[in-house]
């Protein structure tokens, strides 16, 4: 049993004896299967437009629509594999400039054409796992809501980060009331004791919990810790002041000023 997966041929030939002769030939082979003959070449076009075959066997020498014009009347990304019938091989160079893969001359030779197909198979095995390859690219692309253009930069990536996300919120929680905050939206929080104060845009909210906690809910993308009772979001640092005691200070869009320790002074580089 052939290992190749079924081919869908189309025989497209003014002569009808040449279009009998190369269907008897290609019943022989086992993954060649003939879904149409046309011909001429507005025939063509239209089983190509409805069967959709892998591969067509065209005659160059037609009256009305040659050869050459049915491929430039084709879709260039659903165009089947096109093997050019001649009995001239001066339309060879012809033949490759319009996308043929291959072309066989008249009268076809068994051995020819046992060479031509082989040709075929390994085009198309490359050109479905480039198209596999395409898709599942786009794929990650859509998904993950970044420009993938190579499975290396998949695999450079946490797996995580290919979950497109929606946008971080925070959920918080006072006296039975639950408030959700857009992370993006928060300019920085203070801790104080077990209490959190959550600056959002001109507003103060209150939240119960431990800073410690905290830092587990937020996106880190967003919201970075810099001492330890002040976290801040990194999009609203505007200027950085340092400190004689290998401290910064943070200025804000807003104008408020907070205090970047040493213990976290590897996280200047967030802001630069």
């Amino acid at each position: 049993m052939s290992k190749h997966k079924t081919l869908k041929a189309l025989i497209v030939d003014d002569e009808s004896l040449a279009r009998r002769g190369l269907a008897h030939r290609l019943k022989n082979i086992e993954d060649i299967e003939i879904v149409g003959e046309a011909k001429n070449g507005r025939e063509a076009l239209d089983l190509i437009d409805r069967q959709k075959p892998d591969l067509v066997f065209l005659d160059i020498q037609m009256p009305g629509i040659s050869g050459f014009e049915v491929v430039r009347q084709l879709d260039a990304d659903n165009m089947p594999v096109i093997l050019f019938l001649t009995a001239y091989d001066e339309y060879a160079v012809q033949a490759f400039e319009v996308n043929a893969l291959d072309y066989i001359l008249k009268p076809i030779d068994e051995e020819r054409l046992e060479q031509v197909l082989n040709k075929v198979r390994s085009n198309l095995d490359q050109r479905r796992a480039l198209e596999h390859k395409n898709l599942l690219l786009k794929l990650a692309s859509e998904i993950s809501g970044k420009s993938i253009s190579s499975f290396a930069e998949i695999e450079k990536q946490d797996v995580a980060e290919l979950a497109q996300r929606e946008p971080a919120r925070l959920a918080i929680r006072d006296s039975g009331k639950t408030t959700w905050v857009e992370q993006q939206d928060i300019d920085w929080i203070d801790a104080a004791g077990d209490y959190m104060c959550v600056q959002a845009q001109g507003v103060t909210y209150i939240m119960r919990k431990t800073m410690k906690a905290l830092e587990k809910e937020l996106d880190g993308n967003i919201l970075q810790r810099i001492h330890r009772s002040t976290i801040v979001n990194i999009h609203q640092v505007r200027e950085m002041e340092s400190h004689i005691n290998g401290e910064y200070f943070l200025t804000l869009e807003s104008g408020h000023r907070v205090k970047l320790s040493r213990t976290y002074k590897h996280k200047l580089k967030l802001f630069k």
